[in-house]
C-alpha cells in the first residue's frame, strides 16, 4: 500500500503463499535484473522504508498536527500517480505493464474494484494513528492472515481447515490478549483498524480471483501505477465530504510543505524497495524478514514514543507472533530452521571460545544447516535491531520526542468518538 502499509504485496506473499514459496530458496523472477548489490542490501532498505513510513504518517498525524489521514493518503497517491508515470517513461522498473493483458472491461472489472478496496484499506490504516500507538496497531496487524483465510473460505477460493482454523484461533488468542492489555484502548481506533485488515484482506483475496492469469500478474510497482489513479480519485471524493470543511490551511504551513514532500517520497520508495525484494529474495526470507520487521517496529515505536506495554500484552504479542510464524513457515520449516539457528549460534560460541572443532562442525551439518541467505539475513537483521535500540534508548534517555504515543488532543478525540 502507498501509505501506511505499502508492503502488503510482500506480505501477501507470507498470509496467502504459494504452495512452493514456503520452502523454495530460489529467487522469484521480476523484472529486477540479476547481479548488483547483495540481498541483505534490499532486505534492510525493506525493513526501513517499511517502518520509516509507519512511523513518519504516525508523527506527521500527531507530532505535527496534519489531523487529516484521508487528505494525506490522498496527497501520497496523487504522488504516486505521477511518479509512477514518470518511472514508465524514463526507466525499466515497470516495464512488468507491458506483459500485462489490461483492457478497459478487465480495468473496470477488476482494477477498479480492487482499487476501491485499496483505498478504503489506505485510509483505516491512517485513520488509526489518531487513536491508539504505533506498537498496539502493529499486534493488531497480527491478525492479518485471519482476515485473508477467513475471506478466502468465504470466496470458496480454499476449502476449510481443522488445522488452520486452530491455527487462526491462535493467533487470534494472542491479539486479544494484547487488546486487553493496552492500557490506552480506543474501540474507534480498533474498529478502524479491524476495518482495514478486512479490506486489504478482501483485496487480497479479489486480485487471487480476478487477476490469478500468468498475464495478469503485477509486482507492487505495477500494481501501484494501475490502482493509484482509481485510489485518487476515491480518496478525494471522500476526503472532500468527510475533511475538507475542516481543513485548515495554517495546519498546512504548521505541517511544512517540505516534510510532506519528504512523506510522499518515503511512502512511495517503499513500493520500490517491494520490487527489488521480492526480485532478490526467496519466499522463507521475506516471511523471517515480514516477522523480524513487524518486532522491530513494536520496539522502535515503544523506546521513541515511550509506550506502555503492560506484561499481558507481551504476552498476547507473543503468541501471536509464535502463531504466524506456524502459520506462514507450517512445522517441519519451523523446526528446519530453529535447529538450524542453535546450530550456528553453537558453533559461534565455540569459535569465541577457542574450542571449535572439525567434529563439531561435522555434527553441525548433520543437525541441520541454516541457509546462507537466511543466515545472512538474521545476522544483518540483529545488528539494525542492536543499532536502533541504541539510537532510541539516546532518544528515550534524552527526554523524547515532545509528543507521546498520544497527544492530549488526539486522546480527546479517542474519548469522544
Amino acid at each position: 500500500m502507498a501509505v501506511a502499509n505499502n508492503d502488503d504485496d510482500v506480505e501477501r506473499q507470507q498470509l496467502h503463499p504459494e504452495p512452493q514459496a514456503a520452502e523454495a530458496e530460489k529467487p522469484r523472477p521480476s523484472v529486477v535484473q540479476r547481479g548488483g548489490l547483495h540481498p541483505i542490501f534490499y532486505i534492510l532498505a525493506w525493513i526501513f522504508f517499511s517502518n520509516l513510513t509507519i512511523l513518519f504518517n504516525k508523527w506527521m498525524i500527531d507530532g505535527r498536527g496534519f489531523k487529516y489521514p484521508v487528505i494525506l493518503t490522498c496527497w501520497h497517491l496523487i504522488f504516486a500517480t505521477i511518479a509512477t508515470q514518470v518511472l514508465a517513461r524514463t526507466t525499466h522498473l515497470l516495464d512488468g505493464r507491458k506483459k500485462v493483458k489490461m483492457t478497459g472491461r478487465v480495468y473496470l472489472r477488476a482494477i477498479v474494484p480492487i482499487g476501491l478496496l485499496y483505498s478504503a484499506s489506505l485510509v483505516c490504516s491512517n485513520m488509526v494513528y489518531l487513536y491508539l500507538s504505533v506498537a498496539f496497531i502493529q499486534m493488531l496487524k497480527a491478525a492479518a492472515p485471519v482476515a485473508v483465510l477467513l475471506t478466502a473460505w468465504a470466496w470458496g477460493v480454499e476449502e476449510p481447515s481443522l488445522k488452520r482454523f486452530l491455527n487462526i484461533l491462535f493467533i487470534v488468542a494472542g491479539v486479544g490478549l494484547a487488546s486487553l492489555g493496552e492500557i490506552n484502548f480506543s474501540m474507534a481506533g480498533f474498529l478502524f483498524q479491524v476495518g482495514g485488515i478486512v479490506f486489504e484482506a478482501m483485496r487480497l483475496i479479489m486480485i487471487q480471483v480476478l487477476l490469478s492469469g500468468e498475464d495478469m500478474k503485477m509486482d507492487p510497482l505495477v500494481s501501484l501505477y494501475y490502482y493509484a489513479p482509481v485510489c485518487a480519485v476515491m480518496n478525494v471524493i471522500v476526503a472532500i465530504g468527510s475533511e475538507a470543511n475542516k481543513f485548515n490551511i495554517a495546519d498546512l504551513g504548521k505541517a511544512g510543505l517540505g516534510l510532506l514532500m519528504l512523506n510522499a517520497m518515503v511512502a512511495f520508495m517503499l513500493n520500490v524497495s517491494s520490487v527489488f525484494l521480492i526480485g532478490k529474495t526467496s519466499g522463507l526470507v521475506m516471511t523471517l524478514t515480514g516477522i523480524l520487521k513487524n518486532i522491530l517496529l513494536v520496539i522502535i515505536s515503544v523506546m521513541i514514543w515511550k509506550t506502555n506495554i503492560t506484561p499481558i500484552q507481551f504476552v498476547g504479542y507473543a503468541i501471536a507472533t509464535a502463531g504466524l510464524a506456524y502459520y506462514s513457515l507450517g512445522w517441519e520449516q519451523t523446526v528446519a530452521i530453529s535447529v538450524g539457528i542453535w546450530v550456528y549460534a553453537k558453533s559461534l560460541w565455540e569459535r569465541v571460545a577457542g574450542n571449535y572443532s572439525p567434529l563439531s562442525q561435522g555434527e553441525g551439518q548433520e543437525a541441520g544447516r541454516l541457509p546462507a541467505a537466511v543466515k545472512r539475513a538474521l545476522i544483518m537483521g540483529l545488528v539494525v535491531v542492536s543499532v536502533v535500540i541504541l539510537v532510541a534508548g539516546f532518544l528515550y534517555g534524552s527526554g523524547g520526542p515532545s509528543t507521546g504515543p498520544i497527544s492530549k488532543e488526539v486522546a480527546e478525540i479517542g474519548q469522544g468518538a
